[in-house]
């Protein structure tokens, strides 16, 4: 599967961004998706998760409340709202997907296949 990610750019603090990633191939609704981000000088960091349904969702706590993941299996698309957004989000947002159960990929493993990432800019 091939993923686009989109949506990133400049926004102040307490702003709103919706990122979006869309999915090559016809079996998309097969894999559990996440959002990570990188920010300059630091690791990759796991952000949320949503399972194949869309029926369960997982946030690290430093997002959890202000971030809001979801998906359209209609559309291939993964989605994630960010809301009340701050100057540390600021990173390289990207969307990966597993065929993982789930207990694995709200671990932030086992993804096999990434989007190329969208840059979000959180002002201060």
């Amino acid at each position: 599967v091939q993923l686009q990610a989109s949506g990133g750019g400049l926004v102040q603090a307490g702003g709103s961004l919706r990122l979006s990633c869309a999915a090559s191939g016809r079996t998309f609704s097969s894999y559990a998706m996440g959002w990570f981000r990188q920010a300059p000088g630091k690791e990759r960091e796991f952000v949320a998760a949503i399972s194949w349904s869309g029926g369960s969702t997982y946030y690290t706590g430093s997002i959890k409340g202000r971030f809001t993941i979801s998906r359209d299996n209609a559309k291939n698309t993964v989605y994630l709202q960010m809301n009340s957004l701050k100057p540390e989000d600021t990173a390289v947002y990207y969307c990966a997907a597993s065929y993982m159960d789930f207990n694995t990929v709200v671990a932030g493993r086992g993804y096999h296949y990434w989007g190329q990432g969208t840059q979000v800019t959180v002002s201060s």
